[in-house]
């Protein structure tokens, strides 16, 4: 599961990580920390316009769940969606709406004694000053109203490698973090069930993770968590 992420990086570097501008940029704020319960945007990049980048709510709400989204969210959890059922239940009909959820960083829970600790999991970088590399997660989204381009969209998750086996080590899932030489593709409108499958499976990023435990602030009520003090270690060390 993926349920708090993070995008520290300018307008202008993302524009030109992702050959995409935005195009409602006063809706997007640089953020440490965004918990996905609060439903906040998440910035994506849709299979019809692989040039534009949209605010979408965090948490797919399909056509027949827009007419009351609040009553449709009490009931139904799609912050992720499972890459193995992605072809079941609330998003059978939103295979085809496939999006990039664009990210430099997510936290993911570690049991250790009985007490989750979470982790803060990013792909090292000397390309920008914070040390973190862009990238994006294969998502999928949904138009919730076309006039005011208003999207929701969910992260796929997938069986963790052996990297996220030990991170996330109680439910072993991982977001799918896609492979920057997979990005066309994920986008290519003419792929069948079984070659998205096939592509979902092989597309997680060649890149290297790290990972570092991060204060149990991030889940406590009432603290504001969006700030730099979120992403720094609580020891000197990694993990692992």
């Amino acid at each position: 599961m993926c349920y708090e992420t993070t995008l520290t990086k300018a307008k202008e570097q993302i524009e030109d990580y992702s050959q995409a501008s935005f195009q409602i940029p006063l809706e997007f704020k640089p953020y440490y920390h965004l918990n996905g319960f609060s439903y906040p945007n998440l910035q994506i990049i849709k299979i019809d316009e692989p040039n534009a980048i949209y605010p979408a709510s965090w948490g797919v709400v399909p056509q027949w769940g827009v007419k009351d989204i609040d009553g449709f969210r009490k009931k139904y959890n799609t912050l992720n969606t499972k890459s193995e059922t992605l072809f079941d239940g609330v998003s059978k009909d939103l295979t085809s709406n496939r999006c990039l959820i664009i990210a430099d960083g997510f936290f993911e829970p570690h049991k250790s004694n009985g007490v989750s600790i979470p982790q803060f999991c990013y792909i090292p970088s000397t390309e920008y000053n914070d040390g973190r590399d862009l990238f994006c997660f294969g998502g999928i989204y949904s138009e919730i109203d076309k006039t005011a381009n208003a999207y929701s969209c969910s992260i796929l998750t997938m069986e963790a490698n052996n990297f996220f086996s030990e991170v996330h080590n109680v439910k072993k899932r991982m977001p799918l973090v896609l492979d920057e030489e997979l990005h066309n593709e994920w986008f290519n409108e003419h792929l069948s069930n079984d070659n998205l499958k096939e592509l979902m499976k092989h597309s997680f990023t060649s890149k290297t993770f790290n990972s570092h435990a991060v204060s149990r602030d991030l889940y406590k009520r009432g603290i504001n968590t969006n700030k730099e003090y979120i992403l720094q270690p609580i020891q000197k060390d990694t993990l692992f």
